[in-house]
Parts: structure tokens; C-alpha cells; sequence
């Protein structure tokens, strides 16, 4: 940054030295007189207008000095001519304007002939026999070459200091951009790789805070699914006790206590392989959606179930087959099971896959969709093992597509039945 500065401070004090302003036309009061006398100035330095209203009357001594040597020239009286200066105009900046000095000589010792020249901004007012006034003034291109080459050079440096600023930009804003790709990589995967700590202090001390947060996310994650996973592996000590005891005891209550456990065991089981499914690393990889598709569903259709795998482009993305399959089979396995058939649709819209399964089942209420996606959660309140499932599954499908940084809902079709949708960035 100080780099950058000291370059346009180097550019501006060049402009001082090449292209120094222009020394200002200086006229004498003989010459303002030629110019009324004439109506015009041949040169084009000095513009003659005639004006309706009166001048603008200044008490500055040395401009009335000029007023009273034009009148004196054109042999009118004192009070037809009336001059006005830039500082009589601007009496803070009087100090400003000064004529130019001869060699050795002070402020008050410049020539006699300056005391009657102007130079800069100024206007002379000469009343006419028709009571008008002949207004006499610089004309506004004097300097106009100037004011041009001082424009090319703002450009010169513009187009100079332009990279250098680009340049810093991206270094200043490059930081930044690494911690939104590293946010939008820990979205998708807990256990991707940290953050280089590199850089300055400050960006340095940013980047270790990141990798803190997330070795912190995974370590809570994998506290949470490891207590989980461990309470379900106890139950099944006592499980397999109240299995022993029930040998004994009566046909009728044999039969109905061992589904039961059976069933006690079923949940267990899909516990412990969901706790495994998500605390296990994956290993991403291209891969096309489409042929994970076809595979499942092929497999639904060798059982002699009804699925329908709609024909389209293929899809690819990164991420982890074995989840990716166990998504789709979740999808099409829960629509076969309440509405005997399902029907599977893949597109893509923009940077994302769409994977949809319906079906024309009985659907869901209302209540039942908000909570479709809870753990352990059953919509089909009977305990028919047959109707019911372990209530993981809703659950599963929507892990792994948060865990692909995509998402997953569900919700009725207007015309019966219910629609699942799961979204997945390409």
C-alpha cells in the first residue's frame, strides 16, 4: 500500500516538473484600450461582448489605477470604465496574484509597466454612448493545451497505478476467499483437510481459530454418535438375558415376547449401522449419479418390485458412492414399502443435481412431514414390523445429503401420493 502511494506521489511531483502550469498572457491597459476601440481582438486572446446590465464596481486601488489609464487612453471619463481582477474578486487569495518582478527588484520596485497590466482572470466594462457596456475578458482557451496534457497524464498514471491496485486488491481479498472455500468445504465434508496457517499474524491467527472450530465440530459429533452407539450396543446384553428367561416360559408368551426382541434387535441394528454410517470416513470421488441410480433401482426391479428409472443426461458429481447408493435405496425402498411402486426422476438445474422419488401412496399429514427426518421417528404408528420400519432411514437420507452439502425434504404430490426430493451441488 505505501508502495502504491509513494508511485502516485512520484507521478504527481512529475507533473510538476515536466508539464509546469503555462505562464499566464499578461495585457496591457493600451492593448484593452486597442481592443475596445477595434470591438475585437485579432489574436483571439481577448474576447469584446456587449452587455445590457451595469458592471460590478471593486475599491481595489490597483484596479482602478488600470481603469483610469484605459479611460485616459480611449478619452473617456474615469467613471465609464470599471476593471475587475481575480483578487479583487477573491480578496483572501489577493497575495496569490502578483505580477511578475524584474531581476532585483522588490514587491514595490516592479517596473511602471506592470502597474498597469493584467494577467489572469479579469474583466473590463467600458460604458458605450447607448448607455450599454463593452465587456472585454480573456477567452477561455488560453490555457485549454495545458488543462489536455495535465487530463493524458491523470490517465498515464491511472493506467500505471490500475495493476499495482488490482495486484493488492487480490492479495488483500485473497485470505477472505480462502475461508469461504474452506467454509463451503466443511459444509460438505466435517473431515476435509485444515487450513494452511501461513500469511501474515493476524490471517495466520484466523486460519488456526478455523481449524480449531472444526476439529471441535468433529469431536462433538463423533462424542455424541459414539454414546449413542455404545447405549445401543448395551441393550443388547440384556436383550439376549430376557431371550434365555423366555425359553421357559409358556408357547403364547414365548411367540409374542421373541418378536418383540426380534424387533428390539432390528432397531438396535439400524442404530449401530447409521452411528457407523456417519461417523466412518468417506473417501470422495467423481461419480455418476445416473449409474447409481440405475444400479438400485435394477435391483428393485430383479425382486420383482415396480420402479421406474426416467431416461436423461448423465450426472456427475464427487462424493461417496456407498452413501450415495444407501440414499437412493432408502428413497425407492420406503416408496415401494407404503405404495407398492416408486418412480425416480434425475435432472440438473444450474450448479445442482436434483434426485426426486414419488410415489401415489396414501401420503403423509401435514405433522407427520415436519418430522419426517427425526431419528427413530414413524409415521405408521403400528407396531407391525412389516408396515413399520426403524424410523432411520428419513434420518439417514437427510445426513448424507447434508454431509455432500446438499439437503433433502419431502412432501405430498397435489394429485395423491409422496414426492421426495434430495439436492446435490455438481
Amino acid at each position: 500500500m505505501l508502495g502504491t502511494v509513494l508511485l502516485v506521489q512520484i507521478l504527481n511531483f512529475a507533473i510538476l516538473l515536466m508539464m509546469p502550469p503555462p505562464t499566464p498572457a499578461i495585457f496591457t491597459a493600451n492593448r484593452v484600450a486597442a481592443v475596445a476601440r477595434a470591438g475585437r481582438d485579432p489574436t483571439g486572446l481577448l474576447k469584446s461582448e456587449i452587455s445590457n446590465g451595469p458592471p460590478r464596481q471593486t475599491d481595489n486601488p490597483r484596479d482602478r489605477r488600470i481603469a483610469a489609464s484605459i479611460a485616459g487612453d480611449l478619452g473617456l471619463p474615469r467613471t465609464k470604465v470599471t476593471v475587475e481582477t481575480e483578487r479583487s474578486a477573491m480578496p483572501m487569495f489577493a497575495g496569490a496574484f502578483r505580477p511578475p518582478m524584474a531581476m532585483g527588484m522588490g514587491p514595490r520596485h516592479h517596473p511602471p509597466s506592470f502597474d498597469t497590466a493584467l494577467f489572469g482572470p479579469f474583466v473590463v466594462s467600458i460604458e458605450t454612448p447607448d448607455g450599454r457596456w463593452r465587456v472585454i475578458q480573456p477567452s477561455h482557451n488560453m490555457i485549454g493545451p495545458w488543462r489536455m496534457r495535465i487530463i493524458l497524464w491523470f490517465l498515464v498514471a491511472m493506467a500505471v497505478a490500475a495493476p499495482i491496485a488490482w495486484a493488492l486488491a487480490r492479495r488483500v481479498a485473497k485470505p477472505i476467499k480462502l475461508f469461504a472455500a474452506a467454509a463451503e468445504r466443511l459444509g460438505r465434508d466435517p473431515r476435509t483437510d485444515p487450513l494452511p496457517v501461513a500469511g501474515p499474524p493476524e490471517i495466520a491467527e484466523a486460519a488456526s481459530a478455523f481449524n480449531l472450530m472444526q476439529e471441535r465440530l468433529n469431536r462433538y459429533v463423533e462424542d455424541r454418535t459414539t454414546l449413542i452407539a455404545a447405549v445401543a450396543h448395551d441393550l443388547r446384553t440384556p436383550l439376549m438375558r430376557l431371550s434365555l428367561r423366555l425359553e421357559k416360559a409358556p408357547d403364547d408368551i414365548r411367540a409374542s415376547s421373541e418378536g418383540d426382541i426380534q424387533e428390539m434387535n432390528q432397531r438396535i441394528g439400524s442404530a449401530m449401522a447409521f452411528v457407523r454410517d456417519m461417523t466412518r470416513h468417506v473417501r470422495r470421488q467423481k461419480l455418476d449419479l445416473r449409474s447409481l441410480a440405475e444400479s438400485v433401482t435394477d435391483d428393485f426391479a430383479d425382486r420383482g418390485d415396480a420402479v421406474v428409472l426416467h431416461p436423461g443426461d448423465a450426472l456427475a458429481l464427487e462424493g461417496d458412492a456407498p452413501s450415495l447408493k444407501a440414499l437412493l435405496a432408502n428413497l425407492v425402498g420406503n416408496a415401494v414399502k407404503y405404495a407398492g411402486h416408486a418412480d425416480v426422476r434425475l435432472r440438473r438445474e444450474g450448479g445442482v443435481a436434483i434426485v426426486e422419488v414419488s410415489d401415489s401412496g396414501p401420503g403423509m399429514a401435514q405433522a407427520d412431514l415436519e418430522r419426517a427426518f427425526e431419528p427413530f421417528f414413524r409415521a405408521e404408528q403400528s407396531r407391525n414390523r412389516d408396515t413399520g420400519g426403524s424410523g432411520l432411514g428419513l434420518a439417514s437420507v437427510r445426513a448424507v445429503a447434508r454431509g455432500h452439502g446438499g439437503d433433502a425434504t419431502i412432501a405430498n404430490r397435489p394429485e395423491g401420493g409422496l414426492i421426495a426430493q434430495v439436492t446435490l451441488p455438481v
